[in-house]
């Protein structure tokens, strides 16, 4: 075949790529001057945000009493300017922003990230309660060191508590790119809509799926492929899911979860209840009750 056939195979190609009926719903249409969201930008936003919050575990390993405040200061710093420019990207993708003015948008993203960097301390306070949970609940960890740096359920919850506390900022787009960063890198998939209290640990970690309205108590434990989904999906008058209206489950105060139970729809788990694995509920669970698989009769 002559490289002239090889050309015409190449236009034809392009030719039906440009179709707009072939790009309909799949292309951003992009302003100039207006930023893009970017991963790899995010990654940095979320190792500040860890440099500040567990100083000495990441960021600069050389910080101690007398210098935190300069290193904090530096970090906090930079954060403010990545982050508003990260939060102006979302404004700007964001359709509903699609015809706000431009200083207007960058005003905006620098009261939200301003915003996010003073409720930082009480992201340090519940992360902390995290890390207690996963020390105390793991008789394999040595220390409150070892479980900051080496646990996938550190990443993926503090992952999710930066986002959370974005998404209440009314932040589009970029809390969940934040949330998606952690699950590629721990497969543990968070939404961030999720509302989860303190002391909350996931032991192991692979295949948890924590959904957009699911509400977690205080010191809960899940353990590896707990799913908490939805059990369907009600439409609109076209045929279309109706968003954001509450269909996972709510899981109250000190509920244990074990691997791979799957626990679907607007339920809820009370409080002290345990879920063993391997198992598919569907229906509320009385406080203090114990859900395990029955044996089959011989």
């Amino acid at each position: 075949m002559s490289s002239s056939n090889f050309t015409h195979i190449l236009t034809t190609a392009v030719d039906k790529l440009s179709e707009s009926s072939s790009y309909k719903g799949l292309m951003h249409q992009h302003k100039d001057g207006e930023p893009l969201p970017s991963a790899k930008i995010l990654e940095e936003v979320i190792d500040l945000c860890r440099a500040i919050i567990f100083p000495g575990y990441f960021g600069n390993s050389t910080i101690n009493s007398q210098t935190i405040a300069y290193h904090i200061g530096v970090n906090i710093e930079r954060l403010f300017d990545v982050l508003s420019k990260q939060i102006l990207a979302g404004l700007c993708f964001d359709k509903e922003e699609e015809n706000a003015d431009t200083q207007f948008c960058r005003e905006n993203a620098q009261r939200i990230a301003s915003e996010f960097i003073s409720k930082l301390p009480a992201l340090r306070k519940i992360l902390a309660s995290d890390v207690v949970a996963a020390y105390n609940g793991d008789p394999a960890a040595k220390s409150y060191g070892e479980v900051i740096c080496c646990y996938p359920a550190i990443k993926a919850i503090s992952n999710y508590r930066i986002a959370h506390v974005l998404l209440n900022l009314n932040v589009p787009l970029i809390p969940r790119i934040i949330t998606e960063i952690a699950h590629s890198e721990t497969g543990i998939d968070i939404h961030p809509g999720a509302k989860i209290g303190s002391y909350f640990t996931i032991d192991h970690g692979t295949g948890v799926v924590i959904g957009e309205t699911c509400i977690i108590g205080d010191c809960v434990k899940l353990y590896q492929g707990v799913t908490l989904g939805a059990k369907s999906f009600p439409l609109d008058e076209e045929g279309k899911p109706i968003k954001g209206i509450p269909r996972h489950p709510i899981i109250e105060d000190n509920v244990i979860i074990y691997s791979n139970a799957t626990i679907l729809g607007h339920i809820t788990i009370g409080h002290d209840a345990t879920i063993g694995g391997n198992i598919w509920v569907t229906d509320d669970v009385p406080a203090g009750a114990k859900i395990v698989q029955r044996k089959a009769k011989k």
